[in-house]
């Protein structure tokens, strides 16, 4: 909820933007028939106003920003429309333009179809209000964590502050052709590398929230709420570190989060430095003492939190020893997220540590029927290709693998750069995939 708190404090529009966020949350926990005083206690807390004046928000039922004078609003038919196309504002619109010609256009609750540039603005304005874009959906099986956790999880408050942000967040709008913005990932402008140092080779290139992503958002969800250790894993290129790391960003403010950087086949001395560092210790006075450095950490460990080591794959079993007994240490309270390509091997290899994992997630390839939806989202340059053209190179070449599919659309990119008119067709995408090389 960052932007629910900025402002003056006390203004009459942080007011506002606080309640339409508070409402629209609590709203959504009521339809799912699991309101409780529990979540307005939490709400009002987080607001900065008592309970009886959440409930009375509750009960007078206005949760739609103030729309500009005169200005185009989204109503509840065009939001809905706009969940089904996966967020795509574009194809939103092109909906629209065939409901117009079939004079039809009023079912959508809208009387004219804006522009472009319009139909941004005006959905950007509901993000920022408050309003969810449902675009990810989450895995079932939900494991029950605390019911203050489960609370503030079904409220869905993040501090909006560090990290990527959340594709259905009031952030997640990423620039496009017309200079606008729209929902559904990451926004990068001209850089070709973003938060957390993921590369997306080519310029307006989106971070996309897929099925594959929400599921690892519901795996470290549960491990963080259990306070265990829990392993993301799979071949490389799939997005784990970008799925992990949106996970944690939807985690509540009050959930500290420690990011530990380990090198190639570190030794004990190294990753206790590493951890020290992560957890804000004087790891210069500390690491070269093992006894003292080791209290500290449990010490720093004894505070709910979670530590995320990316890599895992490059710790040995008497480093993964270390990090067990640590979490055996009496009063550990923090989660353990581990990731990487063969993760899931290295702790194999050592097996007391492998029987205190509690989350085992292993991160599937992009399925074959998605990647149209998911490139046209990931950058501008897809929206226009062939289905069956992107099909037939995902089966051939990309094989799901977000990663691949990425350094295609670098050249693919080059290439309308240097001639704008032309399309994307089926040569146009083979020339891409010839530049992979032999080991694609």
């Amino acid at each position: 909820m960052g932007e629910a708190v900025s402002g003056p404090a006390g203004s009459a529009e942080a007011g506002r933007v606080v309640r339409s966020v508070v409402v629209r949350r609590l709203l959504a926990v009521e339809r799912e028939g699991s309101l409780s005083a529990l979540h307005v206690r939490i709400a009002a807390g987080l607001a900065g106003v008592s309970e009886r004046t959440v409930w009375w928000w509750l009960a007078e039922g206005r949760v739609e920003a103030r729309p500009r004078r005169g200005g185009f609003t989204v109503g509840d038919p065009l939001w809905e429309v706009l969940t089904q196309v996966g967020g795509n504002v574009a194809e939103l619109r092109r909906g629209m333009l065939r409901a117009q010609e079939e004079g039809v256009l009023e079912r959508w609750g809208a009387e004219l179809v804006p522009s472009l540039a319009t139909l941004h603005r005006a959905i950007k304005g509901e993000l920022r209000a408050g309003r969810v874009l449902q675009v990810a959906r989450t895995a079932s099986g939900r494991v029950e964590p605390s019911r203050y956790d489960r609370a503030l999880a079904e409220l869905g408050f993040t501090d909006g502050a560090n990290g990527p942000p959340v594709v259905d967040g009031p952030d997640a709008l990423p620039s496009d052709t017309d200079g606008e913005e729209r929902p559904g990932a990451v926004k990068t402008a001209s850089r070709a590398r973003v938060s957390g140092g993921v590369r997306l080779y080519a310029p307006g290139a989106r971070l996309v929230s897929t099925r594959q992503v929400a599921q690892v958002v519901e795996a470290v969800g549960h491990t963080v709420a259990a306070r265990g250790i829990g392993c993301v894993y799979g071949d490389t290129g799939l997005g784990k570190t970008v799925a992990v790391e949106q996970a944690l960003h939807l985690l509540p403010g009050r959930v500290p989060v420690w990011r530990a950087v380990v090198g190639v086949r570190p030794g004990l001395p190294q990753v206790r430095a590493a951890l020290c560092e992560a957890l804000g210790l004087p790891s210069g006075s500390l690491t070269h003492r093992a006894g003292p450095a080791d209290q500290a950490l449990a010490e720093a460990l004894a505070e709910p939190g979670v530590l995320f080591l990316d890599d895992a794959q490059r710790l040995s079993p008497p480093v993964l020893d270390y990090l067990r007994q640590l979490w055996d240490s009496p009063g550990c309270a923090a989660a353990l997220v581990l990731c990487g390509a063969g993760s899931e091997r290295a702790l194999a290899r050592a097996a007391a540590m492998r029987s205190r994992v509690l989350t085992w997630h292993q991160v599937s390839r992009l399925d074959t029927e998605d990647v149209p939806r998911t490139l046209g989202l990931f950058h501008p340059v897809w929206e226009d290709a062939d289905p069956a053209d992107l099909g037939r190179a995902d089966e051939q070449t990309a094989r799901g693998n977000f990663r691949t599919w990425a350094k295609i659309t670098s050249p693919v990119c080059a290439a309308r750069g240097r001639a704008p008119g032309a399309g994307v067709d089926r040569d146009a995408i083979g020339q891409a995939c010839a530049r992979l090389g032999p080991y694609s």
